[in-house]
């Protein structure tokens, strides 16, 4: 069985305080600092500030830093490896590949890659989500983008589409992409829904390792080491950390699952706070 899930679209102000808060806790995660002094930190009473957050996050600030601990993050990875290890045994019977049920992934060919988008026309639009404001692009062939966006994204993102399928024609059409937000993001389950096809434009590579990033289950934790040695590729864990640092659809393709060795987050193409942000939203709603 999958977490369920429930998200419904909140200010993007109140998402940027509590990334502040984040930033600030990850900062001071050692000193623990108290509801008192985060709150204060943001501008906020604490108790305005214990409700938002609580809202946004799903748990409290003091349950959130346990999520931020390198031992909460190995015993995670350890816990993953297990459920990876039984998918490779069971195959579709496994938890570790729901999400890959969830989602038809669909590679363009080598002749399509070299074509850059000609012949595509993708449509896009600009969605708030629990995780802030969010791009959604998409072909009649499926999604081919969904990016976070910081506040300096959103005025660029349709120059940014189309340096990345510059043959291509970009429209703008929210009403396109409204219910592959309401979908994605408001959805009750994985489960329930219908498969969502995601068309990929990358090395075979890539989309080898995108493929594995299907396979790490909802509040999984993994590693670059790990997924390389799924690929078949144990020496190319660099390698791989490049290619998850280039997954083209966050939260689908769920690269911000995959972590150092060290049980440090490492980075994200889309915000280290973010990262911290989903993974913690998964943990507390993970069904064990």
């Amino acid at each position: 069985m999958i977490a369920m899930k429930t998200v419904t679209a909140h200010d993007s102000g109140d998402y940027q305080r509590i990334a502040q808060a984040i930033a600030f806790m990850r900062q001071s995660h050692f000193h623990q600092p108290d509801l008192a002094t985060v709150a204060q930190h943001i501008g906020l009473s604490e108790y305005h500030f214990q409700r938002m957050f609580t809202q946004w996050v799903g748990i409290s600030p003091k349950r959130f830093l346990q999520y931020l601990t390198v031992e909460y993050a190995k015993s995670q990875i350890t816990r993953t490896k297990s459920l990876l290890d039984l998918t490779l045994d069971v195959g579709l019977s496994s938890p570790g590949r729901l999400h890959d049920l969830f989602v038809n992934l669909e590679a363009m060919s080598p002749g399509e890659f070299k074509a850059a988008g000609a012949g595509l026309q993708i449509r896009y639009g600009i969605h708030e989500t629990l995780f802030g404001k969010a791009l959604i692009a998409t072909s009649d062939r499926g999604i081919c983008n969904l990016y976070f966006l910081n506040g300096t994204d959103e005025p660029n993102v349709q120059q940014t589409l189309q340096q990345e399928w510059p043959k291509a024609e970009i429209i703008c059409d929210q009403q396109v992409t409204q219910p592959l937000h309401d979908l994605i993001f408001e959805s009750v389950s994985f489960t329930e829904q219908k498969p969502l096809t995601l068309l990929l434009k990358g090395t075979n590579f890539q989309i080898q390792v995108w493929r594995a990033l299907l396979r790490i289950p909802f509040g999984g934790l993994t590693t670059y080491q790990s997924i390389a040695e799924m690929i078949g590729l144990p020496t190319a864990a660099r390698a791989v950390g490049n290619a998850v640092g280039k997954n083209p659809i966050s939260y689908l393709i769920p690269c911000h699952r995959v972590i150092r060795e060290s049980g440090e987050l490492g980075g994200y193409r889309w915000g280290w706070e973010r990262k911290t942000i989903l993974l913690a939203w998964e943990a507390n709603r993970r069904v064990v």
